[in-house]
Protein backbone atom coordinates (compact mmCIF):
# COMPACT_ATOMS: atom_id res chain seq x y z
CA UNK A 1 0.00 0.00 0.00
CA UNK A 2 1.63 3.58 -1.21
CA UNK A 3 1.77 5.06 2.31
CA UNK A 4 0.76 8.76 0.77
CA UNK A 5 -2.50 7.26 0.08
CA UNK A 6 -2.24 5.66 3.56
CA UNK A 7 -1.69 9.53 5.16
CA UNK A 8 -4.85 11.14 2.73
CA UNK A 9 -7.53 8.47 3.80
CA UNK A 10 -6.57 9.45 7.47
CA UNK A 11 -6.39 13.09 7.07
CA UNK A 12 -9.85 12.56 5.17
CA UNK A 13 -11.41 10.80 7.90
CA UNK A 14 -9.92 12.99 10.79
CA UNK A 15 -11.92 15.73 8.92
CA UNK A 16 -14.96 13.94 8.15
CA UNK A 17 -15.21 12.70 11.97
CA UNK A 18 -14.37 16.26 13.34
CA UNK A 19 -16.79 18.38 10.85
CA UNK A 20 -19.53 15.63 12.47
CA UNK A 21 -18.52 15.32 15.85
CA UNK A 22 -16.68 19.01 16.68
CA UNK A 23 -20.08 21.17 16.18
CA UNK A 24 -22.62 19.27 17.97
CA UNK A 25 -20.11 18.68 20.92
CA UNK A 26 -19.71 22.38 21.09
CA UNK A 27 -23.45 23.71 20.11
CA UNK A 28 -25.22 21.42 23.21
CA UNK A 29 -27.27 23.54 24.50
CA UNK A 30 -27.54 26.92 22.05
CA UNK A 31 -30.03 27.06 19.09
CA UNK A 32 -28.70 30.31 18.00
CA UNK A 33 -29.05 30.08 14.07
CA UNK A 34 -26.97 33.42 14.07
CA UNK A 35 -24.46 31.66 15.75
CA UNK A 36 -20.62 31.94 13.18
CA UNK A 37 -20.56 28.10 13.33
CA UNK A 38 -24.31 27.71 13.04
CA UNK A 39 -23.58 29.74 9.77
CA UNK A 40 -20.57 27.68 9.07
CA UNK A 41 -22.61 24.66 9.32
CA UNK A 42 -25.47 25.77 6.85
CA UNK A 43 -23.14 26.35 4.17
CA UNK A 44 -21.03 22.93 4.61
CA UNK A 45 -24.22 21.58 2.41
CA UNK A 46 -23.86 23.95 -0.53
CA UNK A 47 -20.36 23.53 -0.33
CA UNK A 48 -20.16 19.79 -0.71
CA UNK A 49 -22.91 19.99 -3.50
CA UNK A 50 -20.99 22.31 -5.72
CA UNK A 51 -17.19 20.16 -4.69
CA UNK A 52 -19.01 16.97 -5.75
CA UNK A 53 -20.36 18.77 -9.08
CA UNK A 54 -16.67 20.20 -9.83
CA UNK A 55 -15.56 16.47 -9.10
CA UNK A 56 -18.01 14.74 -11.20
CA UNK A 57 -17.84 17.28 -14.36
CA UNK A 58 -13.87 17.87 -14.82
CA UNK A 59 -13.49 14.23 -16.32
CA UNK A 60 -16.46 14.89 -18.67
CA UNK A 61 -15.23 18.29 -19.87
CA UNK A 62 -13.81 18.11 -23.59
CA UNK A 63 -11.82 20.76 -25.60
CA UNK A 64 -14.71 19.57 -28.52
CA UNK A 65 -17.80 22.03 -28.14
CA UNK A 66 -19.88 19.11 -29.44
CA UNK A 67 -18.77 16.68 -26.57
CA UNK A 68 -20.19 19.27 -23.89
CA UNK A 69 -23.17 19.50 -25.06
CA UNK A 70 -25.00 16.98 -22.94
CA UNK A 71 -23.26 18.12 -19.82
CA UNK A 72 -24.25 21.80 -20.03
CA UNK A 73 -27.69 20.94 -21.68
CA UNK A 74 -28.23 18.88 -18.71
CA UNK A 75 -27.06 21.50 -16.07
CA UNK A 76 -29.29 24.16 -17.40
CA UNK A 77 -31.71 21.78 -17.24
CA UNK A 78 -31.31 21.03 -13.45
CA UNK A 79 -30.96 24.97 -13.04
CA UNK A 80 -33.84 26.05 -15.42
CA UNK A 81 -35.88 23.28 -13.64
CA UNK A 82 -34.86 24.17 -9.93
CA UNK A 83 -35.87 28.29 -10.57
CA UNK A 84 -39.02 26.86 -12.32
CA UNK A 85 -40.41 24.72 -9.79
CA UNK A 86 -37.88 25.42 -6.71
CA UNK A 87 -37.95 21.16 -6.33
CA UNK A 88 -34.31 19.92 -6.50
CA UNK A 89 -35.87 15.89 -7.00
CA UNK A 90 -37.91 17.27 -10.37
CA UNK A 91 -34.80 19.40 -11.24
CA UNK A 92 -32.43 16.45 -10.63
CA UNK A 93 -34.37 14.19 -12.70
CA UNK A 94 -35.27 16.77 -15.46
CA UNK A 95 -31.58 17.34 -15.96
CA UNK A 96 -30.70 13.88 -16.03
CA UNK A 97 -33.72 13.29 -18.87
CA UNK A 98 -31.80 15.96 -20.59
CA UNK A 99 -28.14 14.88 -20.66
CA UNK A 100 -29.65 11.32 -21.49
CA UNK A 101 -31.48 12.78 -24.86
CA UNK A 102 -28.92 14.74 -25.61
CA UNK A 103 -26.00 12.01 -25.52
CA UNK A 104 -28.33 10.14 -27.42
CA UNK A 105 -28.89 12.57 -30.06
CA UNK A 106 -25.06 13.60 -30.29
Amino acid sequence: MNIEFFIVTLLVGLGTWMLRFLPTHFMRGTGDPAAPLSRFLSATGPAAIAALYVGAILPMLSPELHANAPLVLGSGAVIGIYFWRRDVSLATLGGAIVYGIVFAIV
